[in-house]
């Protein structure tokens, strides 16, 4: 089995997030969707608000998996049995950092990262870029998918009540 996993912190997953996942399940036999927790990161959405999104995003893909994970990725590919993790690189900036985990991440587990370039329609795209536009009003619709867009307007609509 040809397995792999499409880590972030997916606050709140956008179509560029989706994209690659749609891509790496169809390169391989499983893919783990790992929400990371950053316990020093405020999110907007909770772990569990954020795995649930994406496994309704998800469900058409039987052979994606959603998770979360505290802790070092290699530390969840190692229990797993991941040989390789997927990531979407935007532009040239991404690419510095993301080589250098990269790296580490071979280095400390022998794990492999395949790099897929991201869409041009989404380069871009993050989670944090679309929580600002919309906490000012702007119409991010086009950039994530329904269910998501409808969740994200309904929690900053929330925040500004409570």
């Amino acid at each position: 089995m040809r397995r792999a996993v499409c880590p972030g912190s997916f606050d709140p997953i956008t179509n560029g997030h989706l994209d690659i996942i749609a891509r790496a399940a169809r390169l391989y036999d499983v893919v783990h969707v790992a929400v990371m927790i950053n316990q020093s990161k405020q999110g907007l959405f909770t772990v569990e608000e954020r795995m649930e999104l994406i496994r309704q995003v998800t469900a058409e893909y039987d052979n994606v998996q959603v998770e979360s994970h505290h802790g070092l990725l290699v530390d969840f590919c190692r229990e797993r049995e991941i040989p390789a993790i997927v990531k979407g690189l935007r532009a040239v900036s991404d690419f510095d950092y993301e080589l250098q985990m990269a790296q580490m991440n071979n280095g400390l587990s022998g794990v492999e990262t395949l790099f897929v370039p991201t869409n041009p329609t989404y380069s871009f795209l993050s989670s944090s870029l679309v929580k600002e536009v919309a906490a000012w009003g702007g119409d991010v619709s086009h950039l994530l998918p329904p269910l998501v867009h409808d969740a994200l307007v309904k929690r900053l609509a929330e925040r500004r009540q409570g």
